[in-house]
């Protein structure tokens, strides 16, 4: 497949890509690829294939000419309780109206000149769903169900160039497609300074571009680092601006981070990264509820309420081994730090973005052609995050806690040429 006819072939997907939800740091992925994943996203310091560019666009020249596609199934369990409130909206509540996600990604790899190599990859790079049957804002005069849905897709052309056939540099554009939509908000309109853009509003989308640098370099025979950049990407909701702040002002975070790989043998490789994502960047992610509170700044204005985020760090630790010239099996753990504030927890029963722990394991199988077959399982350990004070005294008081789990699992076709 010619590169123009795969660029072609990926537009085409990314328009009319499917809803997406993956939530496993905050709401970033843990990794792009299937080789990666198995290594539980571990890809800075690793190039394994054509999905490179999504960790590290400088990776795509040491993957050689190939492509790659996969598709995940993602299961997420989330939910909420609530216990002492003043307004009878104690209870369980179960946001898995939908729960079963397909997650297509595919890249393609190319070596064009000495020396220069173009990649081209369509990934998701994160998301939430939500959808509450039982609203747990009912007791506030909500009608329906409640939930919201966010996705986002990513199209990456990139461009490598290596020196001394030991180090490379990277740069890719990372044109983000967003989607959102929310329900069952309808209490919160009255303390917005755009109520007829609150909730329900059926879907909404914006498009915006940000650069992606990287660097990978091979410091020894069996050592290779790498560092990679990607900036803040603007979008803006406007059929939401009375819900997010800044009348509807939704970017997608600036982050950063490095990696190593290191052959302990010709055949074991044990690989780290660490990312940390600047959620704490952007208001309608990091802006507390007590600006609306007791700051008497309503949704949609500038200093707006958001979800009250963090900044997160992750590290990554991944392994592989060569059973065979033809096998290849992996593993990997990944923790985080927590990005949701426990004072935050009332507005993120709509987005509990919670995980912090996942383990992962998988396998390529590689054939004399050159396909490559691979298989991986990933999954998020349970986590609780339980309320402090978290409802304010205006909505009853009391404390919502949410959880979160997750599986997912993937399968996925190469051929290197």
């Amino acid at each position: 497949m010619r590169l123009q006819e795969t660029t072609r072939a990926l537009v085409a997907v990314a328009i009319a890509a499917p809803s997406l939800a993956w939530a496993t740091n905050g709401y970033f992925s843990n990794g792009y690829g299937v080789a990666s994943q198995g290594m539980a996203g571990v890809g800075i310091g690793l190039p394994q294939d054509a999905l490179a560019a999504a960790a590290n666009p400088a990776g795509i020249a040491f993957v050689g000419d190939r492509f790659d596609g996969d598709v995940s199934l993602f299961l997420p369990q989330r939910g909420a309780s609530v216990t002492g409130n003043g307004y009878g909206v104690n209870g369980n509540y179960e946001g898995n109206n939908r729960s079963i996600f397909a997650l297509p990604e595919f890249g393609v790899a190319y070596q064009i000149l000495p020396n220069t190599y173009a990649g081209l990859a369509l990934y998701a790079n994160g998301g939430l769903d939500t959808g509450y049957a039982q609203n747990p804002y009912r007791a506030f005069g909500a009608t329906g169900s409640a939930g919201v849905d966010l996705e986002q897709v990513f199209l990456s052309p990139t461009i490598a160039y290596k020196l001394f056939d030991k180090h490379a540099f990277g740069i890719g554009l990372n044109i983000a497609f967003q989607r959102f939509t929310a329900s069952g908000l309808q209490p919160f309109e009255g303390m917005s300074v755009a109520p007829d853009n609150v909730s329900n509003q059926g879907a909404d989308t914006t498009v915006g571009v940000g650069v992606h640098l990287g660097y990978t370099g091979q410091i020894t025979p069996t050592l290779t680092v790498g560092v990679t950049w990607a900036s803040k990407i603007h979008g803006r909701f406007d059929d939401y601006k009375g819900l997010f702040a800044d009348g509807g002002s939704f970017d997608i975070p600036e982050n950063y981070g490095v990696g190593f790989s290191w052959k302990v043998t010709p055949a074991w490789t044990i690989a780290a990264d660490f990312q940390r994502i600047l959620y704490g960047d952007v208001s309608s992610i990091a802006n507390p509820l007590s600006n609306l509170t007791s700051g008497n700044a309503l949704l949609g204005s500038s200093d707006g309420p958001g979800f009250g985020w963090r900044n997160t760090n992750v590290i990554k630790f991944g392994t592989s081994y060569d059973v065979s010239s033809h096998l290849t099996v992996r593993a990997g753990y990944s923790h985080s730090s927590q990005p949701v504030a426990s004072s935050e927890t009332f507005l993120n029963i709509l987005a509990p973005g919670v995980i912090q722990d996942q383990a992962t394991v998988g396998a390529t199988w590689t054939t004399d052609s050159k396909i490559a077959l691979g298989v991986f399982y990933g999954h998020g350990f349970k986590k609780t995050l339980d309320g402090d004070n978290s409802i304010p005294a205006a909505f009853g008081g009391g404390n919502a806690n949410v959880h979160l789990a997750e599986d997912v699992v993937g399968i996925s076709f190469g051929k290197q040429f």
